[in-house]
């Protein structure tokens, strides 16, 4: 774990370096966020989030309490791998489709847009990807503005007048969600369907920070740390499981360290682990299942479900390996399979520690607020407890910390970096 945090910490400076960036594998974007909340933000704002299969419009009025009205909407299979125009004319129809149920035609709300995938920002309304991730694939994006894409499908439309004042990352977002009320946070992470981590950084720091100086004197840093490993420096942990899912996933090469940890993947390691040691003749009396067979056919959430049956207790584990076609596994093959389940997510957890270790040691305050969010991290029964125990081991002598789940930070904290955006641009 400590060769694993001290490579990490390599490749951030390399992330954070002017000369050396190019080849960092932890890119370390600049957000263009300068400032966290103060908790005295008020106002309406539109919020949207786009970071997997679903994507929400939000209405949120700040005040002394944060009121909030949303709508999820689909992302079909065809929109994720289609054309990129196609895309965003649906985002563009759902946002319409929104404002016109609820009337809030009459007023252009400030916007924040929430992308969760690999951006480079060249500022706060100016985003181009990097690369797709999650499942995604639409041409004429990777490379390109996603903001100007977006307010390209606004503009064909002619039928809604918007202020996207801000497009920032999940990360970012889980941040200011948490900071509005908490004011020692000072990174934001995500355990979901991907994983990536944010923090606020000294500008003395970051060598690509080409804006003014002026206070305050940091930015916060996506640093897209799912691709930590991608030049090799993983290899020492990475097993023949994850050879396998690297190879047979859209993206090989691509995104290494969260492939070890992210719900896309633990469900997909944990079934070729059981794969083999039903092939070794080790579990069900070494007869398998033609479901187990099946690409993805143990799902992520199937760890959290196994693990929270009481110790010496099956039943979660029992139904679902009916649901897999294993009707007569014995207590034995359940501990097996629970122990499997027990390795793939404790090992994501501790790597996800080693990384937030790195980040805690770097920023190096006595006291600080880890904002934390993603289905992984709040439904695994043990993620919480696993992590903190690690993080423990690897941060400096007298350093507190603690993990904080944040609420809705897609959805919350994009309303509140437009909120932040709009009291700076107002002293100005």
């Amino acid at each position: 774990m400590r060769e694993v945090c001290d490579r990490m910490e390599e490749e951030i400076n390399k992330g954070l370096g002017k000369d050396t960036n190019s080849e960092a594998t932890i890119k370390c974007f600049p957000t263009y966020v300068r400032d966290l909340p103060n908790g005295k933000e008020n106002g309406r704002f539109l919020a949207l989030d786009l970071g997997g299969t679903h994507f929400r419009v939000l209405f949120i009025e700040l005040g002394d309490k944060c009121s909030m009205d949303k709508r999820i909407y689909a992302v079909p299979q065809p929109i994720m791998v289609g054309p990129g125009d196609r895309l965003f004319d649906h985002l563009a129809e759902c946002l319409a489709s929104f404002i016109k149920e609820r009337e809030l035609g009459d007023e252009i709300l400030p916007l924040g847009f929430t992308f969760s995938f690999p951006c480079k920002q060249e500022g706060l309304t100016k985003a181009r990807l990097v690369c797709w991730t999650k499942g995604f694939q639409c041409s004429g994006v990777e490379g390109n503005d996603v903001v100007e894409l977006f307010n390209q499908a606004i503009s064909r439309r002619g039928d809604i007048k918007i202020n996207l004042c801000a497009v920032l990352n999940d990360t970012t977002g889980t941040l200011m969600s948490c900071a509005w009320k908490n004011h020692n946070c000072r990174i934001g992470l995500i355990v979901g369907t991907g994983t990536n981590a944010c923090y606020m950084e000294k500008l003395e720091k970051v060598e690509l920070w080409d804006e003014d100086r002026d206070d305050p004197p940091q930015v916060i840093i996506n640093t897209e740390w799912g691709a930590f490993g991608d030049a090799g420096c993983l290899d020492f942990i990475r097993t023949e499981y994850d050879n396998n899912i690297d190879r047979e996933s859209i993206n090989p090469g691509r995104q290494l360290y969260e492939k070890m940890i992210s719900g896309m993947y633990m469900g997909e390691i944990a079934r070729q682990v059981l794969v083999h040691l039903v092939s070794q003749g080790l579990l069900f009396g070494g007869y398998t299942s033609d479901i187990l067979l099946e690409k993805g056919s143990f799902f992520s959430k199937y760890i959290s479900k196994i693990e929270s049956d009481k110790v010496g207790d099956y039943n979660n584990c029992r139904n679902i390996l009916e649901e897999l076609g294993f009707n007569d596994a014995t207590d034995a093959d359940c501990a097996n399979v629970r122990y499997v389940c027990t390795c793939v997510s404790r090992r994501a957890a501790y790597l996800v520690a080693a990384g937030v270790a790195v980040l805690l040691n770097h920023i190096n305050e006595e006291n600080v607020t880890v904002a934390v969010d993603g289905s992984v991290y709040r439904f695994h029964p043990h993620f919480h407890n696993l992590m903190v125990e690690q993080i423990s081991h690897l941060i400096k002598p007298g350093i507190k910390f603690d993990l904080m789940l944040s609420e809705d930070g897609s959805g919350r904290g994009a309303a509140l970096v437009a909120a932040v955006a709009t009291r700076i641009a107002a002293k100005r």
